[in-house]
């Protein structure tokens, strides 16, 4: 499994050269990027071009983007409403996608593999106008990114929509064979369970985010700090035959100076290290 890490724990600062080295010093060997325009913009080319070229003289892999929540440059607090790809209203859909697509366009200059999607926000319900509406958006954003390169994930999120086997029904009536899921340990951990969560989603993961939490609200703490039990993740995660990348994804209030965050993520990498080992095959 791929050691990651999200830029998320820096989000309130805009990503540069620098604070790639810092991930870079954590040990990870990839990195998710962060989709939001005050932290990367992808939106402007120079700071794509930025953040590509880091990559290109550097070992590690920009393993996938996150896709942006929000439009705007203040995360909501604009006023501007959340990106929302199964909306009731028609215009939020088209505008959501259209969204998500100046993300993608980033794949141009940053060959990352996957973009980490949710289906909704919060509290949104699942019924047959929300199949239908994933379906469409799944369909248009799959025509976009295969070209560039990159394969959509699926994120489980505290809503209605996208529990387990909503997920699976959503990527079995579109018959989305190369559209995956990217599991997420803390926000299984609130709902369902992790364990029966991996065990649903099992042959559809390619990435999982790792944070913990203390089972009620999504703290998105340093694996340890919260509740939850590692062993029974990384012992799920491992059976997951498409060999997922974990990938740390820490809440930016916990960023108190660059060297917490290296000395944190590494403790976070070595836990993993010692109970994530990979199966053996038959000779």
């Amino acid at each position: 499994m791929l050691k990651a890490i999200s830029s998320h724990v820096f989000l309130r600062s805009r990503l540069h050269p620098g604070l790639l080295d810092t991930l870079k010093r954590t040990g990870a060997e990839g990195i998710e990027l962060f989709a939001a325009r005050q932290h990367f913009d992808y939106s402007e080319r120079a700071t794509v071009r930025e953040i590509a070229d880091w990559f290109r003289g550097n070992p590690v892999q920009p393993f996938s983007m996150h896709a942006p929540l929000y439009a705007g440059y203040e995360m909501g607090r604009d006023g501007r409403p959340a990106v929302n790809v199964v909306h009731r209203d028609k215009s939020r859909r088209i505008d959501a996608m259209d969204e998500i697509k100046r993300a993608l366009e980033a794949a141009e200059l940053i060959p990352f593999k996957f973009l980490v999607l949710h289906l909704g926000e919060r509290e949104d319900t699942w019924d047959g106008h929300t199949l239908e509406h994933s379906l469409t958006a799944l369909e248009h954003l799959k025509a976009y990114a295969s070209p560039l390169g990159v394969q959509l994930l699926i994120e489980n999120i505290p809503n209605g929509v996208t529990e387990p086997q909503n997920i699976l029904e959503i990527l079995n009536v579109g018959h989305f064979s190369t559209i995956g899921v990217c599991l997420d340990v803390g926000h299984a951990h609130m709902l369902l369970g992790v364990a029966p969560t991996i065990a649903g989603l099992a042959p559809r993961i390619r990435s999982a985010h790792l944070h913990d939490n203390h089972g009620e609200r999504d703290e998105h703490l340093w694996p340890g700090d919260g509740t939850i039990d590692w062993s029974e993740a990384y012992g799920g995660l491992q059976s997951a035959p498409l060999a997922p990348a974990g990938v740390l994804e820490i809440h930016y209030s916990l960023h108190t100076d660059v060297e917490q965050v290296v000395e944190n993520a590494k403790r976070a990498f070595d836990s993993y290290d010692k109970q994530y080992e990979p199966l053996e095959t038959e000779s």
